[in-house]
């Protein structure tokens, strides 16, 4: 049996140099398969949550009624609200994305994604890349950190100017108040690290026909584009 030992710096700098090209690789498949699938939202949400529950159920009907507006619908491909985003997509005949990510634990893939757009990634930050560059808007339902990592991501991008505005939806207001009155007491108020019109970014919402009714109010007036 070969004794395992740790790695010294010259080793982590040379597997670090290799692991660009993987990185570059998971770039180019996902700029090339999701290139080619047309104006899509985004469905962010707990993979905890289960058939049958509320906000399950209600990310059903919005993923239904997205597709039935034209557009794909982009999940996690996960369980939970990720899977009801297919199921609502796939119910409803419209595109239904799933970019995996190799997790060890709650990930695997739902059964509701289009054979040919079931994209798999290895790194994060790839993944989330995908996400806000092919994405005409992202609705989030309620979730845990990985929800709240893609939300904060996207309004620091677009506050920074680092991507082109597109709607950010949070649905269900008795889930999503509190954070918004803390942030708005608190960051925007007491301590003046964020600006209160950054507030301005989001919706709040508790149904499906609010959610398409600000999709198609904002591309009234904004072309369908790729984000950068």
């Amino acid at each position: 049996m070969v004794e395992k030992h740790p790695k010294n710096w010259n080793e982590i700098k040379t597997n670090d140099s290799w692991a660009l090209f993987k990185i570059m690789s998971e770039f180019v498949y996902g700029y090339e398969r999701l290139s080619e699938i047309g104006p899509c939202v985004s469905i962010f949400g707990s993979a905890r949550t289960k058939p049958g529950e509320k906000y399950y159920e209600l990310a059903v009907k919005v993923a239904n009624k997205i597709v039935d507006k034209g557009y794909g619908v982009i999940t996690g491909g996960g369980p939970g609200i990720m899977e009801a985003g297919n199921k609502g997509a796939n119910l409803g005949g419209g595109t239904s994305v799933g970019l995996n990510i190799d997790l060890p634990f709650e990930q695997h893939d739902n059964p509701y994604i289009d054979s040919n757009k079931n994209l798999d990634f290895d790194y994060f930050f790839v993944r989330k890349v995908m996400f806000v560059k092919y994405s005409q808007g992202f609705v989030v339902m309620p979730g845990g950190f990985g929800t709240l990592d893609e939300l904060f991501e996207a309004i620091t991008l677009i506050q920074t100017g680092k991507i082109a505005k597109f709607p950010i939806i949070l649905v269900g207001t008795e889930f999503w108040s509190g954070l918004l009155d803390w942030i708005k007491s608190t960051l925007a108020e007491k301590l003046r690290t964020v600006n209160i019109e950054d507030l301005d970014l989001i919706d709040v919402v508790d149904t499906e026909d609010e959610v398409v009714e600000i999709l198609e109010k904002f591309y009234t007036q904004y072309d369908l584009s790729p984000n950068f």
